[in-house]
């Protein structure tokens, strides 16, 4: 099974099965042991997987980590696990003492759900305060499965992870600026665009306003970004449509499939970003139903609207894959429905 299916198996059964897990060796059984397998090594075999890994520490004798990964009988990776219900600190972690006695270049810590990968950009065989990646694996993005993916057995290379984790190193750090100045633009970001398009004197009170108009700029500049995309997106799919409903006319010519269907595929297409890429959120409209469908099959529907009569409805699929009927007063009403739309996705993936 390639490493993306593994990790999304994974992601299910932790959401599944947390609530039940209460202790830190349950975690490292339930979670991370699966994690380490989807990595490609042998969690059972000694020459691949040592749990309680020993290295002496000077005067002090006896310190264990969690897990030591090995390859040509080097580790390559240390791990220390804690519980699920922990938040991860690298303080007073086993892993700073641990990494510079051993070979090793990269530390793993997480908490079976959050993953934090260490290793010594800043001081050699020194191990970083920060994590070059980071990730909570119930909410993978694509470009981050990539990333996992280089520490898979089969395609681990030292040198070139390391030579890509300072990028992901100042891209993380990058992005968190982004994100702090996108909530609360500081002097400087507000008076970079400030200074080109207003032309008198820049204040205490002009800043002040300036802050707010940029703020809204810059998400309305986002949401136009989205909103483009999901309109080519869409215009790709009516033009499919309109050639299967040339291919067959007199079927397809009492089907009208309006804006508001339309804006309701597009709030389900963004819930359902979380999981899934938008190529495979299809919509199919029939005289009964504005269906939307995973991957264009019948056989995996995701919902369906009833719009275009008096009362509006969004039918939704159980486990069984048997219809639920749920009267909504407005396409606005479907943001209830995020959970159930993302469990049927989980539905449909771990067939």
């Amino acid at each position: 099974m390639e490493i993306n299916l593994q990790l999304k198996s994974l992601a299910d059964k932790i959401t599944q099965l947390k609530s039940k897990i209460d202790t830190e060796e349950s975690t490292k059984h339930a979670f991370v042991l699966p994690f380490i397998h989807a990595l490609g090594y042998d969690a059972f075999n000694p020459l691949e997987v040592v749990p309680e890994f020993t290295a002496d520490l000077g005067l002090k004798k006896g310190e264990k980590v969690d897990y030591a990964i090995f390859q040509n009988g080097e580790p390559i990776i240390i791990v220390e696990c804690k519980s699920w219900k922990e938040n991860l600190t690298v303080h007073n972690s086993q892993l700073f003492r641990y990494f510079h006695v051993t070979k090793t270049r990269f530390a793993l810590l997480t908490n079976g759900i959050n993953y934090q990968f260490f290793t010594d950009l800043d001081d050699q065989n020194k191990m970083d305060e920060k994590p070059f990646l980071e990730f909570d694996i119930t909410n993978l993005k694509e470009n981050t499965i990539s990333e996992i993916s280089k520490f898979h057995k089969s395609s681990f290379n030292v040198d070139n992870i390391i030579s890509n984790a300072s990028s992901l190193k100042y891209i993380k750090e990058i992005k968190k600026q982004i994100n702090a100045e996108l909530e609360n633009p500081s002097n400087d970001f507000t008076k970079l665009f400030a200074s080109k398009v207003y032309t008198g004197r820049l204040t205490e009170k002009v800043m002040d306003e300036f802050k707010d108009l940029v703020q809204k700029s810059v998400s309305q500049y986002i949401n136009e970004r989205i909103n483009d995309r999901l309109n080519a997106a869409l215009t790709k799919e009516t033009i499919k449509q309109q050639e299967e409903q040339a291919a067959s006319p007199e079927e397809e010519s009492k089907i009208y499939t309006s804006e508001e269907e339309l804006e309701g595929y597009r709030i389900i297409v963004a819930i359902l970003r979380q999981k899934l890429p938008t190529s495979r959120i299809v919509y199919r409209d029939t005289q009964s139903y504005f269906g939307i469908l995973l991957d264009d099959n019948n056989r995996k529907p995701l919902c369906r609207l009833h719009l275009n009569g008096g009362k509006k409805y969004i039918s939704l699929f159980n486990d069984n894959k048997n219809e639920t009927k749920t009267a909504i007063s407005s396409i606005d009403d479907i943001y209830q429905f995020g959970k159930e739309l993302l469990d049927t996705v989980g539905l449909y993936e771990t067939e």
